[in-house]
């Protein structure tokens, strides 16, 4: 919260480029604010640019909940650019979202605000480990 506008988008990147997408070679870049055509990012799986996932993010509160025309203005910004894409809240998704994403030939990827947690704490992304703890046991095959 209080961070400007493309740093939720450019975060988002981030998580994705840690999760393997873009490969060795690829890139990742956030789309320009304004006039983006409702696509918030943009990640490069090879260095020419052949194959691409395309992203939408968007920073809601946890009452304010994605839905159907949200994802429906999503595929329609896909269209004729790419056959899959993934959206990204940090709230959550109505049923009728996640129905359609389901649906559409287009395929979506809906990630909502638990799942996107638990990716970035997995994939080590706006996290830091501040303690770790360390159990020990027994060896029985030493005192054996």
């Amino acid at each position: 919260q209080g961070k400007e506008p493309g740093f939720f988008e450019q975060a988002v990147v981030q998580l994705l480029l840690a999760m393997g997408y873009g490969g060795t070679t690829g890139s990742g870049s956030v789309t320009q604010l304004s006039n983006d055509g409702g696509i918030d990012g943009v990640i490069d799986q090879d260095v020419l640019g052949l194959s691409r996932v395309y992203i939408q993010a968007k920073r809601y509160a946890d009452s304010n909940v994605v839905g159907r025309p949200d994802i429906q203005a999503f595929v329609g910004a896909l269209s004729g650019k790419a056959d899959s894409g993934v959206f990204i809240t940090t709230s959550r998704f109505s049923d009728g979202a996640r129905v359609y994403a389901e649906g559409v030939p287009t395929r979506v990827i809906l990630i909502d605000g638990k799942r996107l947690t638990s990716l970035m704490i997995r994939y080590g992304v706006g996290v830091q480990v501040r303690e770790t703890y360390r159990v020990v046991e027994i060896d029985e095959d030493f005192f054996a």
